[in-house]
């Protein structure tokens, strides 16, 4: 799947596509189902399929001092775009300028001219321009006047309340991550690079991978059943504690997982965290013994639900 930057003109093998245009973050249910409609109307009219997306996210330019919410970084965006079906990821980086745009000039320069677009699939709530001056009813008599057609998917439900992004947010939060699953449809997980430490985890048993959260949303903190999965496609089981480590000093916010039966030199790797189970919240303890108990309490209880 090809990545392309939303400045530019995309190649002439992709021009006349049916873009699915959101901002696709967590891509839940109802990410899913727009694309999965971009995805079936390319493949009927024999033409390629482009999802557009914004990075940083809106939110972060008029807000640059909010607290961290993202659900998915841009490889993962497109590993899961590419999975769907998609033929080519688009880039619209959200800036002064793009936030600029009105909604005519936007469809004009980045729709029109970049991608030569042929037609759009977005959410029904979708809305896009300046001072969020376009919805999709004057995306569609945008498309009628130049030529492209747009579609419009409802909102996806699950037990009676919309899928959606802020919903999967407040479910981490609360230390759901099954909860948060069931409308991802896959655990929410976390990429980073493995870090040096102080190795604490080493000298008691239990070496664990650090990673930093960057601008990842901070689920609740505390000990989590994990799958890792390693650059070579590996696949495996483990329990992390994600938070600040109040046990030893300094406090460090970090996601440590540890995998069972595993030996190995992960320093300097990418590797992607799934959040599994949540097991408990961080405590502090007295000793490293009560520290080392408590931890193989964990392991267990993390070995018995992946298991399930």
């Amino acid at each position: 799947m090809e990545r392309l930057d939303g400045g530019s003109v995309v190649p002439p093998e992709l021009r006349g596509g049916i873009v699915a245009l959101g901002n696709f973050d967590g891509f839940h249910m109802g990410h899913q189902a727009v694309v999965g409609r971009a995805v079936e109307r390319g493949r009927a009219e024999g033409r390629p399929v482009l999802v557009a997306t914004f990075d940083p996210h809106p939110v972060r330019h008029f807000k640059p001092d909010a607290a961290p919410f993202r659900l998915t970084t841009l490889d993962q965006r497109e590993e899961l775009f590419g999975a769907a079906g998609a033929d080519a990821m688009i880039i619209f980086h959200f800036d002064a300028a793009l936030a600029g745009l009105t909604a005519m000039e936007f469809v004009a320069d980045r729709l029109l001219d970049k991608i030569g677009v042929g037609g759009v699939v977005t959410g029904e709530d979708f809305t896009f321009g300046k001072a969020r001056g376009g919805n999709v009813d004057v995306l569609a008599d945008l498309g009628a006047k130049n030529g492209f057609t747009v579609d419009t998917v409802a909102p996806v439900e699950l037990d009676g309340e919309e899928v959606s992004s802020s919903r999967i947010r407040d479910l981490l939060v609360a230390g759901d991550p099954r909860g948060a699953a069931r409308l991802l449809t896959r655990p929410f997980a976390i990429e980073g690079v493995v870090q040096h430490g102080d190795k604490r985890g080493r000298e008691i048993g239990y070496p664990t991978a650090n990673i930093d959260m960057g601008n990842y949303l901070r689920p609740a903190y505390g000990i989590y059943a994990v799958r890792g999965r390693l650059p070579d496609g590996r696949v495996l089981d483990g329990a992390a504690n994600l938070g600040v480590r109040p046990s030893f000093d300094p406090p460090r916010e970090l996601l440590e997982p540890y995998f069972f039966d595993f030996s190995g030199d992960l320093y300097n790797q990418t590797i992607e965290i799934a959040l599994v189970d949540f097991l408990r919240p961080e405590a502090k303890f007295d000793s490293l013994d009560a520290l080392t108990a408590q931890m193989e309490k964990d392991c267990a209880r993390a070995k018995e639900l992946l298991a399930r």
